[in-house]
């Protein structure tokens, strides 16, 4: 298990890419928080050896704590009741549903305005999958813009789960793969990436209105079911949508973030003129006709290093800003903390590439990555046999670049390095991009996060001076954060919303698009559970409301 420690992105420090699809099933009801009844027997605070001083948490704090604590039954059934409903973005499983069961998360805590809007063709020649909006007026003087995504990767290897992928069976730490100690692990797709994250923070906020009656801030929700296709339906609904978000003061979202671009690339005999033209031909044919397929592998190959971690493109990396010297201060702090082996057991990996704790970190939080997704052509039957000559192959490929280094940049660089190395025929295909966005820490909203995380025993934050071009804390990657963020971005074509960003969480999952993700529900240990990561949020939010460095748009005076 890893130490705990503040989750400021969508993953966890080293993730497991997964994919394909599972079996459909029927959509749940959303459940009620606070209804009582309920017998899951969770104990709020399982076996953590770690404490926090409740009653050093002012008054409102500490009846928010206690109502959390009392329903903590209900708060994971209703995680369980979501993870149910698959939401699958990239064959659309699910989506429709899902968008309708956020909207009805958003109505239950009392939004006065919620819609589910339907994006249309983005500009990415695919369709947008809808973004749920909601708005929750509680004539506070501060308005927080929560973000979240609501859509998952598919599932690809359903025989090695412990449990099937959208049931969100609590099972214990050992079946789970993880510390025996805990003694409650949910598992199911989405259960760290980001359902259990969301429905933590839900839990938080909801309890905040009913324990006190309504909440320090005014909130505005925005749910997109296209993270994991680059958030395309969401840069639409920003773009044309700006009004939607007149008045926010800042957003409770993550970190800087990297950039992510996705390509194919297609072999075939029709452009290359040699091998099958017309259609895939019968294998025998492979002792007098060229392959397409073997010439992309080839052609692969020309384009990485030998061991595959290193690009042998031209230029790759060039624009790439260097790290100042309190971001070199803040990795090797980083450094200090993190043990190689509970991190590759917690992203089901055997090991990093390398085996220096600072390497691993400088590449996690300010690398680049050229990698391999997925290839496809020919007999696809695992197990089955039958002679195909393919006459066309693609291949996926997701690019991880960060500032400043762009998207447009690097494709004609993969192209050149193409045509250099003999393989003009080979098609180059643009999915589409997620431009990086820096972070800019010296706001209320990064004050609130940092207070709650002294307060929680995390370790204490050490954020670079000014804007960082540091990746998430774990290196968690891409987020739409270039829509939203008060810094530089990545895409010169987009202007963003200019608001403060900051969050984070106590809590411990693991194993995003990987078998057997899981979300910790009771902790143990140093290890908190889902309680005390709701707590977590309702600090944050406290913390926010007073804290008060610049005036809110609202022209109010601020809570005291």
């Amino acid at each position: 298990m890893r130490e705990v420690k503040k989750i400021t992105g969508f993953l966890c420090l080293a993730l497991i890419a997964g994919l394909a699809g599972c079996e459909k099933k029927s959509t749940p009801k959303v459940a009620s928080s606070g209804t009582p009844g309920h017998k899951l027997g969770i104990r709020p605070h399982g076996d953590e050896e770690i404490k926090i001083a409740v009653d050093k948490e002012p008054e409102d704090v500490q009846k928010v704590f206690k109502y959390i604590d009392d329903h903590i039954d209900e708060h994971v059934e209703l995680l369980q009741k979501v993870i149910q409903q698959p939401s699958i973005s990239n064959s659309g499983e699910g989506i429709p549903e899902s968008a309708e069961m956020i909207k009805g998360l958003f109505d239950k805590l009392g939004c006065q305005e919620s819609k589910v809007y339907d994006l249309g063709m983005t500009e990415w020649g695919q369709a947008g999958n809808p973004v749920v909006y909601a708005k929750l007026d509680q004539g506070a003087p501060k308005t927080l813009v929560v973000y979240w995504m609501y859509d998952t990767m598919p599932v690809t290897q359903p025989d090695l789960w412990v449990a099937p992928p959208f049931e969100g069976r609590i099972v214990d730490g050992k079946t789970a793969g993880i510390d025996p100690a805990i003694k409650k692990v949910l598992v199911g797709r989405g259960a760290t990436n980001t359902k259990g994250p969301e429905i933590t923070q839900y839990n938080a906020i909801y309890s905040m209105k009913q324990a006190l009656g309504k909440l320090p801030v005014n909130l505005i929700f925005v749910a997109e079911g296209d993270e994991e296709r680059m958030s395309m339906g969401l840069r639409k609904f920003v773009t044309t949508h700006p009004e939607l978000f007149k008045g926010a003061d800042a957003m409770l979202g993550f970190g800087g973030s990297e950039g992510l671009m996705y390509i194919e690339l297609t072999t075939s005999g029709t452009k290359w003129g040699r091998g099958p033209t017309v259609s895939d031909i019968h294998g025998i044919f492979k002792r007098s006709v060229d392959s397409p397929a073997w010439r992309h592998i080839q052609m692969l190959a020309s384009l990485t290093s030998k061991d595959g971690n290193t690009p042998n493109i031209a230029g790759f990396n060039e624009g790439i800003v260097p790290l100042t010297p309190s971001e070199e201060k803040v990795l090797a702090e980083a450094t200090k903390k993190v043990d190689l082996k509970k991190a590759a057991e917690n992203a089901g990996v055997a090991r990093f590439i390398a085996d220096d704790p600072a390497k691993m970190i400088m590449m996690s939080r300010h690398g680049t990555a050229f990698n391999l997704d997925g290839i496809w052509g020919g007999n696809m039957y695992a197990g089955g046999s039958g002679a195909i000559l393919p006459n066309k192959i693609t291949s996926k490929h997701s690019i991880r670049y960060i500032p400043n280094m762009h998207s447009a940049d690097i494709l004609k660089k993969i192209r050149a390095q193409l045509d250099k190395n003999g393989y003009k025929d080979v098609e180059l295909r643009f999915i589409g991009d997620q431009p990086w966005s820096k972070m800019r820490y010296d706001t209320d909203i990064a004050h609130a996060v940092d207070q709650m995380s002294s307060h929680f025993g995390l370790p204490n934050p050490s954020h670079a001076d000014g804007d960082s071009i540091l990746m998430d804390s774990g290196g968690s990657g891409a987020w739409p954060g270039y829509l939203f963020t008060n810094s530089e971005q990545g895409d010169p074509n987009i202007k963003p919303l200019g608001l403060d960003i900051a969050g984070a969480r106590v809590g411990t999952g693991g194993r995003a698009h990987a078998a057997n993700e899981y979300y910790v529900i009771e902790g143990a240990g140093k290890s908190f559970g889902m309680a005390a990561a709701e707590e977590s949020i309702v600090e944050v939010i406290y913390n926010y409301a007073h804290t008060t460095t610049k005036p809110p748009k609202s022209g109010q005076a601020a809570v005291k």
